[in-house]
C-alpha cells in the first residue's frame, strides 16, 4: 500500500471542489447585463412602494416574494413600453377574445387570459373580492373590456400578482422549502402558468427564454433572474 502525504490528500480534494465553487460563484449579475433597464425597474418599485406594501400586507403577501416574481418583467417594460403597439391587440383581443390576440399589459407584463384564469381561479374567495366576474357583464366585450382596463392600471395590475401568489399558495405546497427553490418556482409559474403541473413548472424554472429585446438575443432563465434579485435585496419583514 502507498502511502499519501496528507498535504497531497488535501490539495487533491481542493482541486476537485474549485469546480464544484466556481459554478456557485460565477452567477451571471443580471444587474449589470440588464444595466439601465435594471435601474428603471428599481426605481419602479421604489416609486410604488407606497402602495404595494400596504396591498400586500392586507393580503398578507411577503412583499419581498412579490416583486422577485414580478422583477423581471418590470425590466422587461422598462426595455420595451417605447417600442410596444398594442392598440390593434386590444381591438382584437376586446371584440373576438384572446383566441385571436393575447399580449402583455402593463408593467407586471400579465395576458388577458392569464387575468382571466386568475378570476375564475379566484371566485368565491377573500382575493376573488379584488376583481368583478364575468356574470356581472352583459356580454363578453364589456368583461374584455374590463379586462383591458384593470390591467392598463398598475395598481390594479398589482391585485392579479396578489391573486397569482394566493392560488400557488393554495395549489402547492412551498412552505417549507427554502427560500431558493420557492422563489425560483413561483417565478416560473408567473412566466409559463400557474396551471401547469408542479413537474413542469420545475423544468421551466431552468429553461433560458427571457430576454428583453425585440430582436433575437441571449436569453436567460426567468427563474433566476428573479432570485438574483431577491438575494440582492431580500427584506425579511414586511414594513
Amino acid at each position: 500500500m502507498i502511502n499519501k502525504r496528507p498535504g497531497t490528500t488535501i490539495l487533491f480534494t481542493v482541486l476537485i471542489l474549485i469546480p464544484v465553487l466556481s459554478s456557485y460563484s460565477q452567477s451571471p449579475d443580471y444587474s449589470k447585463i440588464f444595466g439601465n433597464d435594471w435601474q428603471k425597474a428599481l426605481d419602479f418599485v421604489e416609486e410604488n412602494n407606497h402602495w404595494m406594501k400596504p396591498a400586500l400586507i392586507r393580503q398578507n403577501v411577503p412583499w419581498s416574494t412579490a416583486v422577485a416574481v414580478v422583477f423581471p418583467e418590470l425590466v422587461r417594460y422598462s426595455a420595451l413600453r417605447d417600442k410596444m403597439e398594442i392598440t390593434l391587440l386590444k381591438t382584437l383581443y376586446r371584440n373576438l377574445g384572446n383566441d385571436y390576440a393575447d399580449f402583455s399589459v402593463g408593467p407586471f407584463q400579465i395576458k388577458p387570459s392569464f387575468a382571466e384564469r386568475m378570476i375564475e381561479e379566484c371566485r368565491g374567495t377573500r382575493t376573488g373580492r379584488l376583481f368583478r366576474s364575468r356574470d356581472q357583464f352583459r356580454n363578453d366585450y364589456q368583461f374584455r373590456a374590463y379586462i383591458i382596463s384593470e390591467l392598463e392600471d398598475p395598481v390594479k395590475e398589482f391585485n392579479f400578482v396578489i391573486a397569482f401568489l394566493k392560488i400557488c399558495e393554495k395549489r402547492f405546497r412551498l412552505k417549507n422549502e427554502e427560500d431558493s427553490l420557492r422563489i425560483k418556482f413561483l417565478a416560473a409559474a408567473y412566466n409559463t402558468g400557474f396551471w401547469k403541473s408542479e413537474d413542469e413548472i420545475r423544468i421551466m424554472s431552468e429553461k433560458k427564454f427571457f430576454n428583453t429585446k425585440l430582436i433575437k438575443t441571449e436569453n436567460y432563465p426567468y427563474a433566476d433572474v428573479s432570485l438574483f434579485w431577491y438575494n440582492l435585496y431580500h427584506q425579511p419583514v414586511i414594513k
